[in-house]
């Protein structure tokens, strides 16, 4: 797979495109890129998924927007789902700009595009005039054709990129995964802490999550932690630790590896959630606190015994 940046590193006479913002690459998404790769494919040409970064509702005002993945995690997922080529393209005032006539000719000279898909909602250009009507009209000017794919949906309506991050951030992990077809996850380096649970003989691994992507709420979660390819049971909490930093404003995310005893400083992890426990508390004794972690741990083993 290819992970470009810009236009400019691309030159293709002949390629399938879709277009979008694909965050999460959720099932309405995965519906998307399985007809494109697809198509592609038995055409002997490659398929391409265009997306932006930063999210284009940020550069047009609509406030901060936390993403589900990263540009990198998206190109991999997309990737893992047969993409042969990701462009993530930047998105800032000047592309908002263009008109879609502007943007698809760019487009077609770069990508050689001869076929695009696009989501039941889609639209692109300044003031969004590029929808499914205008991309078609397009088309037949510049020689590719196009294809809407219907969305996708579940008992509680259309699969959303934005549903899915007001989950998260509430803490409906569980649900999450449903829209996501896999469990949400966070992953970075382990850092130095407090080294407040090797006291306590409960050793957390503080992981230096993006700030720029959803964190799930404050709680307690049964999560997997990978590491080299492996899995392990974990524990994990996200919050401020009230019982000792209640004056803490952004949270930290502490994974306690179960049956796991190494030095990971340093070390990439990524946290898959499964589901939330509980919220996080305020307890009056460390003796009641660590009662409660040993109560945590049980559950986690239980509940992941059978994910």
């Amino acid at each position: 797979m290819i992970h470009a940046h810009s236009l400019s590193e691309l030159h293709l006479k002949d390629s399938w495109l879709a277009i979008g913002v694909f965050d999460g690459v959720h099932l309405g998404h995965q519906k998307i890129i399985s007809k494109l790769t697809e198509g592609a494919h038995a055409k002997r040409v490659p398929a391409v998924v265009l997306t932006f970064w930063p999210h284009p509702a940020f550069v047009l005002g609509g406030g901060e927007v936390k993403s589900l993945t990263t540009p990198d995690e998206r190109a991999d997922l997309l990737a893992s789902f047969g993409a042969d080529v990701v462009l993530t393209h930047p998105f800032d005032s000047v592309v908002a700009d263009l008109s879609a006539r502007e943007f698809m000719q760019r487009l077609k000279e770069h990508l050689g595009i001869s076929h695009l898909l696009m989501g039941y909602d889609f639209a692109l250009g300044k003031g969004r005039e590029g929808n499914a009507t205008r991309l078609a009209e397009l088309g037949r000017e510049m020689g590719y054709t196009t294809e809407v794919i219907e969305a996708v949906s579940d008992e509680s309506g259309v699969i959303s990129s934005t549903e899915i991050r007001k989950l998260v951030s509430v803490g409906n992990v569980l649900d999450a995964a449903k829209l996501l077809g896999r469990n949400y996850s966070l992953r970075g380096p382990v850092i130095h802490g407090d080294g407040r649970g090797r006291k306590f003989e409960i050793p957390t691994a503080n992981i230096d999550y993006p700030k720029d992507k959803v964190i799930p709420a404050n709680g307690i979660y049964a999560a997997w932690a990978w590491m080299d390819g492996r899995k392990y049971m974990s524990a994990v909490n996200i919050g401020i630790n009230p019982t000792f930093t209640p004056d803490k404003h952004t949270p930290n995310l502490e994974a306690y590896i179960l049956d796991f005893n190494r030095d990971i400083y340093g070390k990439d992890v990524k946290i898959e959630f499964v589901v939330r426990l509980r919220d996080e508390l305020k307890f009056d004794s460390v003796k009641a606190l660590v009662e409660q972690i040993q109560k945590d741990v049980a559950r986690v083993r239980e509940m992941l015994r059978t994910a």
